[in-house]
């Protein structure tokens, strides 16, 4: 039906008069746009600087960083990791500490010099014709290269922290720490020179650390080999060929005896003149490996019989070595899990074989050379190998060849699968291989340290003890698992990972055979073979590399080094440092040095991926506990490894990489930020296509809180903020709420708990205030204040009051998790107020609890909300606004049920139930009043409103 001419006369618009939300905050983010203008207005006004300056006295956090290594772009893990470290420097710091963030590399070793010589093999040039100095200033050229490259790939992720000033492991200064470490373990007594088994890349061509090995599983040749028993105090075994089994064909050259296990049960086993022994419970698979199903048992005997018996090698008409007897030992190491229960003793070339060799004086004979080829006057295959080479090991090769000539072979097939180490870096197959190391002992009692040395060294415990002094006597290995036990770990499950490896660890190798690294820079006399401990000497030599780093290390220098010794008395170590022990001495240089006068030792926290509980974590432990006694961290936080969507590692060859360089371009830094603090980090965790696409909504809707905010107070003046006791009951719930928020975050902060912390804003800003507060009192932001006049209700400005609270708080919380979205919206609002980084953690008003009178009105709002849902499909009612509601129970006045539910009226009665009103709709605030008398005009708050 039209209006009358009258009514219309009395209608009018009043949209003027309605408060609409208004901002310059665009709901499409463009980041991959914004992020860098952002980043390079902090760059250009030192936002890290300018934040030292902020927390200048305060209480500290140190996260000392873990050295990425300096070669490649930044990968998915670079990402995930510095990401964390980022959100534990930028919560401290929210929380007023002073919490400095100095980033560093690891520069040396291997990888580099692999890399630079795979450059020459490109030139077709020999690296050893290379002059080594030149050679080096190449890696570090190449180290520098890569250290420049991630920097700026970090900063683009929004890691903030002192770029300008990084920490170097091939920096001078570092270097020269690096070296004083060192002298500190010669000085107390914990450095040796010793031939034991290490791990060896005969590819590399050096020594490797557990650390720098993986394993793979691989098929390899097995074969049975009959050596003859020349003696024995049981006489029916003599002529017998006692049976051994191995995976190494190629360390058969190398042979020195035989193992046994004391209470293993042996049989000898007899057939058509030829007698065999093995352990009885694997006579079955051996038979079936050698076909030999004829051969029967003649006798039993106890393991603990063989004493005494010796075999001869199977290749002893060479003569020499190979003509020397094979003794039987016994060893507690040997089972009958596989093969037969007799262990050929290759010491050389396991841990176990060398251990109970050395016990038998047996000595090894370093028979194959670092490229893994047998020297040239072996009598055996001299000059051939590669012993890691399937070929050479396969049973029609020449070790299976020349073992079936000599009628020792007994079976061999190349079907043996099994996991096996390889190098981390070649992927090669390594070897355990005797060789001459220099070792840090784990089982030797420390000494007291020079006084000159104590009088230098730095501590920084309580009270000023020296640690040495206070752990006379102990061992390395005892330090540790003490300084485990007093470290915190996140999550616990890290103490028992990192303590098994420490207590089961064999002594520490530091010597690698390479030329780009941290000299070992001791002298040894070489009448004595003992090394020189000097304090003088060794502050020449510390002085020197501090000067001109590694180089400084030269025999030219050497006369200068020993001042009044004769260097001819004397051998300079040439080997280089374990880089696990350069990376294990950051915190010497970073935590104690002059140059980063914000640190202290020891640092709160370590942070990094699992893997190095056997790596850094371990090497860092070691160190600090042989120079100072305790661990040089408090906490140890470990991250998972991130996996491609269905869960598989990532690998190139696989092609289910992510480059977190490619995702910033599409995406940005904050969503790939927003990915990383919401996973569970600390288990292995999952990156896709479909996981972003879920991380960007939940950003969106982040985003378009904020928005919502800067809109609802666009124009909001101090002035018009009213007090708590002024308050309706819905903004002190409100307030509440976040003052829950606000404990529940502060303690995931502490877990470092960043999966909670950002799962617990997400659901507040979705949860609590988009579907809740927002929705509820949208119709009071708009409605109750008069755009024209200014005039707004005391509810309108409580709840402009809540809001004001809320951004503050929001803003604050989610600065370091969308570090540059934050900035943005606080620009936004403030253009001249500076970075959201130099804020701190809100003040959130302690308001008490309710009665969970509230838990209950938003359980019956839900069940509303439902029950209207049906009617708004069938289009029986437009909106929630032209419902009118019975609830069994009245939690709330009517009216401030209808104002909760966004509906027309509500009644008490028997049962939950909803109808469309025939109330008529107020012109202003689209209301479903009874006070309306006709569609059009005015409720009686409008009016008010209109007319003040």
């Amino acid at each position: 039906m039209a209006d009358s001419p009258d009514t219309t006369e009395l209608k009018r618009d009043y949209r003027s008069t309605v408060f609409l939300p208004k901002t310059d905050f665009p709901m499409k983010a463009g980041l991959p746009q914004k992020e860098p203008a952002i980043l390079a207005r902090w760059l250009e006004g030192d936002i890290y600087q300018q934040v030292r300056r902020s927390r200048e006295g305060r209480e500290k956090f140190i996260l000392h960083d873990g050295p990425p290594y300096a070669n490649g772009d930044m990968h998915i893990g670079h990402a995930l990791n510095h990401i964390l470290k980022d959100m534990v420097v930028r919560t401290q710091t929210l929380l007023g500490k002073d919490a400095p963030y100095v980033p560093g590399w690891d520069c040396h070793g291997l990888p580099i010099e692999w890399k630079v010589e795979e450059q020459y093999r490109k030139k077709k040039l020999n690296k050893d014709e290379v002059p080594v100095k030149e050679f080096r200033a190449e890696c570090r050229a190449y180290a520098q290269h890569w250290v420049d490259t991630q920097r700026e790939q970090l900063k683009r992720l929004g890691i903030g922290g002192d770029w300008d000033h990084p920490y170097l492991t091939m920096d001078f200064q570092a270097e020269a720490t690096i070296v004083a470490e060192l002298m500190k373990f010669a000085e107390s007594g914990q450095i040796y020179r010793g031939a034991k088994p290490v791990m060896w890349s005969p590819v590399e061509k050096t020594a490797l650390a557990e650390a720098e090995i993986e394993y793979e599983d691989i098929t390899s040749t097995q074969i049975d080999v009959a050596f003859e028993i020349v003696e024995s105090p049981i006489p029916e075994l003599v002529g017998a060929h006692a049976v051994i089994w191995t995976t190494t064909p190629w360390t058969i050259p190398v042979n020195q005896g035989i193992a046994y296990g004391s209470d293993v049960e042996y049989v000898l086993l007899s057939g058509e003149g030829f007698h065999v022994l093995a352990a009885e419970p694997l006579v079955g698979a051996f038979k079936e490996r050698s076909g030999l199903v004829h051969l029967q048992p003649v006798r039993h005997l106890k393991g603990s019989d063989l004493a005494g018996t010796v075999a001869r090698h199977p290749m002893h008409k060479l003569g020499g070595f190979f003509a020397k007897p094979r003794p039987f030992l016994p060893g507690d190491f040997v089972t009958t899990d596989q093969g037969t229960g007799l262990v050929h003793m290759a010491p050389d070339h396991g841990e176990d074989d060398f251990e109970l060799c050395k016990a038998n004086g047996i000595d090894p004979v370093f028979a194959v050379d670092g490229a893994g080829f047998y020297r040239p006057d072996w009598l055996w295959l001299g000059g051939q190998g590669s012993v890691i080479n399937n070929k050479f090991n396969a049973p029609d090769g020449p070790i299976c060849t020349d073992l079936r000539d000599a009628g020792a072979l007994l079976a061999a097939s190349a079907d043996f699968l099994h996991s096996y180490p390889h190098s981390w870096r070649s992927k090669a197959k390594v070897i355990y291989r005797c060789t001459p190391q220099w070792f840090v002992a784990m089982d030797k009692p420390l000494t007291h340290f020079s006084p000159e040395t104590r009088a230098e060294q730095r501590w920084d415990n309580e009270g000023g003890a020296d640690p040495v002094d206070e752990t006379q006597g102990a061992t390395l290995r005892q330090l540790a698992l003490n300084a485990i036990a007093q470290t915190r770990f996140v999550p616990e499950k890290g103490r028992n990972r990192i303590g098994s490896m420490v207590e089961q660890r064999p002594d520490w190798v530091l010597s690698r055979q390479r030329a780009w690294g941290v000299p070992i820079a001791l002298f040894v006399e070489r009448k004595t073979g003992q090394l020189l401990v000097d304090h003088d000497v060794n502050r020449r030599i510390v002085a020197a590399i501090r000067e001109q780093g590694v180089d400084a290390w030269d025999p030219e220098n050497a006369a200068a080094f020993l001042g009044n010794r004769n260097p001819d008395d004397y051998e300079m170590v040439a080997d280089i440092l374990d880089v696990w022990f350069d990376s294990g001495s950051t915190h010497a240089f970073v935590l104690e040095s002059g140059r980063w006068l914000e640190q202290r030792w020891p640092a709160d926290l370590y942070l990094e991926g699992s893997d190095q509980h056997r790596g850094w974590f371990q090497s860092s432990l070691l160190e600090s506990c042989g120079t100072r006694g305790r661990a040089p961290f408090d906490a140890v936080l470990t991250h998972g490894f991130t996996m491609d969507a269905k869960g598989l590692k990532m690998s190139k060859s696989l092609g289910n990489t992510i480059s977190p360089i490619d995702l910033m371009k599409e995406h940005g830094a904050d969503i790939l930020r927003l990915w990383a603090l919401s996973v569970d980090f600390t288990e292995d965790h999952r990156i896709g296509k479909e996981i972003l696409a879920g991380v960007a909504d939940q950003y969106r809707k982040l985003r378009n809180t904020f928005r919502y905010l800067l809109g609802a107070l666009a124009d909001f003046r101090e002035e018009e903020k009213v007090g708590i006791e002024a308050m309706p009951e819905l903004e002190l719930y409100m307030l509440h709420l976040t003052a829950e928020l606000d404990k529940k975050l502060r303690h995931a902060v502490n877990d470092f708990d960043f999966n909670s912390y950002t799962r617990l804003l997400s659901d507040f800003a979705n949860n609590d205030l988009s579907a809740f507060y927002f929705d509820i009192r949208k119709d009071v932001l708009y409605c109750e204040v008069n755009a024209e006049s200014g005039f707004q209700t005391e509810k309108r400005r409580a709840y402009r009051t809540v809001l004001d609270e809320m951004f503050q708080a929001l803003v604050r919380w989610l600065a370091p998790v969308l570090v540059f979205t934050t900035e943005e919206v606080w620009g936004t609002r403030y253009p001249d107020g500076g970075s959201v980084h130099l804020l701190e953690w809100p003040q959130i008003p302690d308001v008490p609890a309710d009665d969970g009178r509230w838990a209950k009105l938003r359980e019956l709002r839900a069940q509303v909300t439902e029950t209207i849902e049906p009617l708004r499909r069938e289009k029986i009612i437009g909106s929630s606004l032209e419902a009118e509601v019975t609830v069994p129970e009245l939690l709330a006045t009517p009216d401030q049920l209808a104002e909760l539910f966004i509906t027309s009226t509500v009644h008490g009665g028997e049962a939950l139930s909803v109808e469309k009103t025939d109330h008529h709709k107020c012109g202003r605030c689209w209301r479903y009043l009874p006070e309306v008398e006709e569609d059009g005009t005015l409720c009686g708050r409008c009016e008010d409103v209109v007319n003040a």
